[in-house]
């Protein structure tokens, strides 16, 4: 509820609105308007030149990273010994340096009489190019004046030290590669706003510290994931995004048509029952890094669309994921250079194998102060957190208790165990207890970042639940439909197997320190721009 304003005062009449939304946005169209007219004046300049303003192949250029590591092959040589002349200008000691090729987006620019100070930028790094009109000529100086920030140039010349020491490109040659018509971000603001950083974030990649970094480690952890697999033996397959049915989860589908057939399809929300299916064809280590969509929420944690690892191993368990899980972590985390210490959000985290081990009634007896087995203690419980428990089967007050009081408390990885086998429908049940599935969530921060099972194998029993799950969901989008199809495959026989998912994004999250799931994915979902 929003709160009434109780300030009976009006406003004074007598002075100029200076907030007004609509001429602000006016002034800015105005300023841009002249901005960009400019720009457009200096490429139309750019083709008087006789030169591309959107250039073309501009062939063995280095790295700017690779250009800075030459530094130790710029030989200065030593002045003469004279005595000094106090009227005369103070001499520069001769350099020779190698000669290199780059090629940048300019993010800074200074002029100085005949010469000119840029810094040029490439994914690997920054470095400053000095310009002198006569060391490149009048064509390419007359050039150099139609440059702007933001513009992409490449250079030919010679590295040097400047006399303040800093490492530079004594330009004697320049192309151009594309010009930029928009202006950039202001240098000491930038992109601040984290709804325009994500929907504009070219920009953002170039202009806000870090996050080209933070989305080069993605890449990263995404192939240490890969070569962890293929180490273990795994095959990396692609499955179908266009589903019939929504399962393997349950989630609310985004749903489509396929005018062809002239059938309804979803988005898949899980990649799960596929891979099943493989496991039936014979595939016996198998694993999907893909997109999955859910027409859901979207929060700090979450994003409508985005990837999840599933793997599955036949003749395995859920402990035989356990010890997956902590490689792929582990190795992730060497993959980035990091310790298996690290920060995220302020806090510690101890990624040190192996990891911790806990059931779940056990941590609920903990966090929740209640007898996990007392179903009117666990009730009473839940009611005084105010809780809905009417209705309710008592393990799904139960778990929603485990959300309220332990998740949080859950701050170095942690595999929960034992989980009540009601709300387990994919999961094979102890042998020993057939009210616990033999399951795992692992759990950091808080936030649950894989999810385990030894797979249930069994077609009657499978079907059965199922058929459970769907009871009172007829009006449910989640998992309104029995996959027929994958009970059939799994009376060909499924060998017993053991199932693991992963959240890449929340993976990422972790391993550079990220508190929001935007952060690491390039282009989250967002409301349309009205441009």
């Amino acid at each position: 509820m929003t709160k009434e304003n109780t300030n009976n005062a009006k406003p004074d009449q007598t002075k100029p609105d200076q907030t007004k939304p609509d001429q602000a946005k006016e002034d800015q169209a105005g300023t841009g308007q002249v901005l960009e007219a400019a720009r457009r004046e200096k490429l139309r300049r750019i083709e008087e030149l006789g030169f591309d303003p959107y250039g073309g192949r501009f062939d063995d250029h280095q790295s700017i990273d690779s250009i800075r590591n030459m530094a130790d092959q710029i030989v200065t040589e030593p002045l003469p010994q004279t005595a000094p002349d106090p009227n005369a200008r103070p001499q520069q000691p001769h350099q020779s340096g190698p000669k290199v090729r780059a090629a940048g987006r300019i993010i800074l620019q200074r002029k100085k009489g005949k010469l000119i100070f840029l810094d040029i930028w490439d994914w690997t790094g920054k470095i400053q190019v000095l310009i002198g009109a006569n060391q490149v000529g009048e064509t390419n100086w007359e050039l150099a004046q139609c440059f702007d920030l933001g513009d992409i140039i490449g250079v030919d010349g010679e590295l040097m030290l400047t006399r303040t020491g800093e490492l530079s490109i004594a330009a004697s040659g320049l192309t151009f590669l594309s010009k930029s018509i928009e202006t950039p971000p202001a240098k000491f603001h930038g992109l601040t706003d984290p709804d325009l950083r994500s929907r504009m974030r070219y920009m953002d990649l170039v202009h806000t510290e870090g996050v080209l970094e933070r989305m080069l480690r993605r890449t990263k952890i995404v192939h240490s994931v890969r070569a962890t697999l293929a180490g273990e033996g795994f095959v990396e397959v692609e499955g179908p995004t266009l589903h019939t049915i929504a399962g393997g989860a349950a989630a609310r589908p985004f749903t489509t048509h396929h005018n062809a057939l002239n059938i309804p399809l979803v988005l898949r929300i899980a990649l799960e029952l596929h891979l099943k299916r493989l496991l039936v064809g014979g595939m016996e280590r198998v694993y999907e890094m893909g997109r999955v969509y859910r027409n859901e929420g979207i929060d700090q944690k979450h994003n409508p669309e985005f990837t999840m690892l599933e793997v599955y191993q036949a003749y395995g368990d859920c402990r035989s994921m356990m010890d997956l899980a902590e490689k792929i972590i582990v190795d992730a985390l060497k993959a980035t250079g990091q310790d298996l210490i690290i920060k995220w959000n302020g806090q510690s985290i101890n990624f040190t194998p192996p990891f911790a081990r806990r059931t779940y009634d056990s941590l609920v007896e903990e966090y929740a102060g209640v007898d996990p087995v007392n179903r009117e203690a666990v009730i009473e419980r839940a009611k005084s957190l105010g809780i809905d428990v009417v209705g309710k089967h008592f393990d799904l007050v139960k778990n929603e208790l485990f959300e309220e009081c332990v998740e949080d408390k859950l701050i170095d990885p942690v595999f929960v165990t034992d989980y009540p086998a009601s709300i387990c429908p994919l999961t094979k049940r102890r042998r020993d207890n057939p009210e616990i599935a033999d399951r795992f969530e692992l759990f950091v921060q808080g936030v649950e970042l894989a999810n385990a099972y030894t797979e249930l194998n069994d077609p009657d029993l499978q079907e059965a639940l199922f058929s459970k799950q769907l009871e009172g969901q007829k009006t449910d989008e989640t998992m309104a439909k029995m996959d027929k199809d994958f009970i059939r495959a799994l009376r060909h026989g499924m060998p017993p197997a053991g199932g693991l998912g992963i959240g890449i994004d929340r993976l990422c999250m972790f391993l550079t320190d990220t508190a929001a799931i935007r952060e690491v994915i390039l282009f989250p979902l967002q409301r349309p721009e009205v441009l």
